[in-house]
């Protein structure tokens, strides 16, 4: 196992541990204007994230700087044959910022309606554009001998791509709703609970079509499974932590229902990667011209001064986000400061 191959593994789990921390954030999002009846409820579903979501962002930022450092051929075709995908993507993340910041500094209903409507758009926006954009990695790209990424925005809307989208967002609904039957209570705890399994049957028939459809049609992706049973092991096991969370969600075990949702989803992501590899972006123009783990990746002497940084760097993230979620554990209460 090569250098690139361990940093190949760490930036899987990093973005892993986004989608799962930062992904109920999204869920919470997408589920309020739904679950919440008024302004004390929502409220309520804010100040649930409260004191979390800023830090789990802290993620996304690690995850661009590892594919800078460690691969930057790919960070190069990225942000340039996406810019303006990313510059969507920037600026939906700064709506929903805002509107959380915003939107109790006046008690003018209007006013918080105007930004409730802003966070569940960005959300669900916000959603739908990441679950696009590994959609377009797992199909590949128009990506030439240089590296350059020929491909406009409407380009990377299709068919296949719209559906990952809608998993993506259906995983984050039912993500954010299993945090939020941990943090509510009273009427709007029902609710939520109503709608998780709901939420989650939904998410696991467009999660089976989704596999089903890349099975077919995506045979850079698809043929590492079929090729060694080995590799079936991550697939099966999200599917085993899905049959828990469901487990779990009927016994009201709210927390491990939440565990096992984010080992689905970081499985999921698993998967995903052990079909890729070992590229990293797919050239839907020649296979030649892939970016690979071995072809973009930095020199072993880049790679090995980031692996002791990240062994001192990644425990103590680690050590802060715990500390973060076991101060603010429990169920959300309303003070005087709060959103």
């Amino acid at each position: 196992m090569s250098l690139a191959d361990i940093w190949f593994g760490l930036f899987v789990l990093i973005i892993a541990g986004y989608l799962i921390l930062d992904g109920f954030d999204i869920g919470v999002g997408i589920a309020h204007v739904v679950v919440a009846r008024n302004d004390e409820e929502r409220r309520m579903v804010l100040n649930s994230i409260g004191p979390v979501w800023d830090g789990n962002e802290v993620w996304i930022v690690l995850g661009a700087g590892v594919l800078f450092a460690a691969f930057p051929l790919v960070y190069a075709s990225l942000f340039s044959g996406f810019y303006l995908a990313f510059m969507l993507v920037l600026l939906v993340m700064i709506l929903r910022t805002v509107a959380i910041e915003f939107r109790s500094k006046r008690a003018s209903t209007r006013w918080r309606q105007a930004w409730d409507a802003v966070f569940g758009f960005a959300s669900i926006s916000l959603g739908l554009l990441f679950g696009v954009a590994f959609g377009n990695i797992v199909a590949g790209v128009d990506i030439d001998q240089n590296g350059d990424i020929h491909a406009s925005l409407v380009d990377l809307v299709s068919p296949y791509t719209l559906l990952i989208g809608v998993t993506a967002l259906s995983m984050f609904a039912m993500h954010g709703l299993l945090f939020l039957a941990m943090k509510t209570s009273g009427g709007l705890e029902r609710r939520v609970r109503r709608l998780v399994p709901k939420t989650m049957l939904l998410f696991f028939l467009l999660n089976t079509a989704s596999v089903l459809v890349t099975a077919l049609d995506q045979q850079d992706v698809s043929e590492r499974f079929t090729s060694d049973f080995w590799f079936d092991f991550f697939p099966a096991l999200a599917l085993l932590s899905f049959i828990l969370c469901w487990q779990f969600v009927m016994d009201e075990r709210d927390f491990p229902a939440f565990i096992a949702s984010s080992a689905t989803i970081a499985l999921l992501i698993t998967s995903g990667a052990v079909g890729m590899y070992p590229n990293l972006l797919i050239s839907s123009e020649n296979a030649q011209y892939n970016l690979t783990v071995s072809n973009a990746a930095s020199a072993d002497n880049t790679l090995t001064v980031m692996l002791v940084v990240a062994l001192i760097g990644i425990p103590l993230i680690l050590l802060y986000t715990a500390g973060v979620y076991y101060f603010f554990r429990g169920k959300t209460r309303l003070e005087r400061d709060s959103y």
